[in-house]
């Protein structure tokens, strides 16, 4: 694309390249999820699922501003935190389905995902429970002086913990390399913000603490990628975190494949407002408009296809633990 054929706005070549794989980025998830939920309605799933349909974004576009060394702690919610950050999408499918080449081993299933060579050392489900180890792997990086940053996924349901607090002064107080990615996804569990808060107002927390707090629109990859490399930045040059509240939408119930209600509690009817803001959509307009070709983005979304079903294969191929295995990797 030559310089004067672009029209205002648009991406340099480099740009476009790193668009382009942030796109291919969230369609994996997409798809990945898409085939989970039908894994999981079948009953071919064992093990709870907690969809990350419709917050594509959030994960891509922070992760698209680290670097490899960087760690990233995630929750309950994590499949597109795991595979935007480069975990092994065969590894995944093989772990939600309970395998021996899962990436923990068939143990930990869908909640409990590991990829160390790249920075995952554990997602954890219990609410908030690994913001105190994103600052803990934040203030390791200044002892040892490295210019790592950790970069924490919560939902607005962990700014209800206690432990929320208290890591956001420590991180503060002691201007750790942490980034505290909140994704609002407007409910925890199946409680509306607006029934928890009197004030819709996180995006102020961090001012509490004298820390950068930013509203971002979640389901825009741009916005959200911007000022991940902005809050990125602060954190190597000893600024210390930020927090960027992400503004989205998470399609399914909060567990399992059904679309807007589980165990008999229906959410609000926001569903269709959100489905027309769906990220990936948005994200497709722009790259054609800055001169991507239909063409490429069609062969992309099938090679995504195709790689999505080489890991169910591989997963569905891939032989259960033995029971006389039970008592690997138990502390006592």
């Amino acid at each position: 694309m030559e310089q004067q054929e672009r029209v205002p706005g648009c991406p340099s070549e480099k740009e476009t390249v790193l668009f382009i794989h942030m796109y291919r980025m969230m369609r994996r998830i997409r798809r990945f999820e898409e085939v989970a939920a039908d894994l999981v309605a079948a009953g071919e799933v064992k093990c709870p699922c907690h969809l990350y349909i419709g917050q594509e974004a959030i994960a891509v576009g922070v992760c698209a501003a680290l670097e490899p060394e960087d760690t990233i702690w995630g929750n309950h919610r994590s499949h597109g935190h795991y595979l935007a950050k480069g975990g092994d999408l065969h590894a995944m499918m093989a772990e939600i389905l309970g395998r021996e080449t899962g990436c923990a081993g068939g143990r930990g299933g869908s909640m409990h995902l590991v990829a160390k060579e790249v920075g995952i050392l554990g997602t954890v489900p219990i609410v908030a429970g690994t913001i105190p180890l994103a600052v803990g792997a934040g203030l390791a990086y200044k002892l040892q002086g490295k210019r790592h940053v950790a970069a924490a996924f919560f939902g607005d349901g962990a700014t209800e913990e206690g432990h929320f607090f208290e890591s956001v002064n420590l991180a503060a107080l002691y201007r750790l390399p942490v980034i505290f990615v909140l994704e609002n996804n407007l409910y925890a569990s199946h409680m509306h913000l607006s029934e928890r808060r009197p004030l819709d107002n996180l995006d102020q927390i961090g001012g509490l603490f004298g820390i950068p707090s930013i509203r971002l629109d979640g389901n825009d990859v741009l916005a959200v990628y911007r000022a991940a490399v902005e809050a990125a930045s602060r954190a190597r040059t000893g600024q210390g975190p930020s927090l960027l509240e992400c503004r989205t939408y998470r399609w399914r119930g909060h567990v399992g494949h059904r679309w807007d209600e589980d165990v008999g509690v229906k959410r609000r009817d926001e569903l269709q407002e959100w489905l027309d803001r769906c990220p990936l959509a948005r994200f497709r307009r722009s790259l054609l408009k800055w001169g991507v070709s239909e063409d490429q983005l069609n062969a992309l979304e099938e090679e995504v296809e195709k790689e999505v079903e080489s890991a169910l294969q591989f997963a569905r191929q891939s032989p259960l633990p033995g029971p006389e295995t039970v008592g690997e990797y138990v502390y006592v």
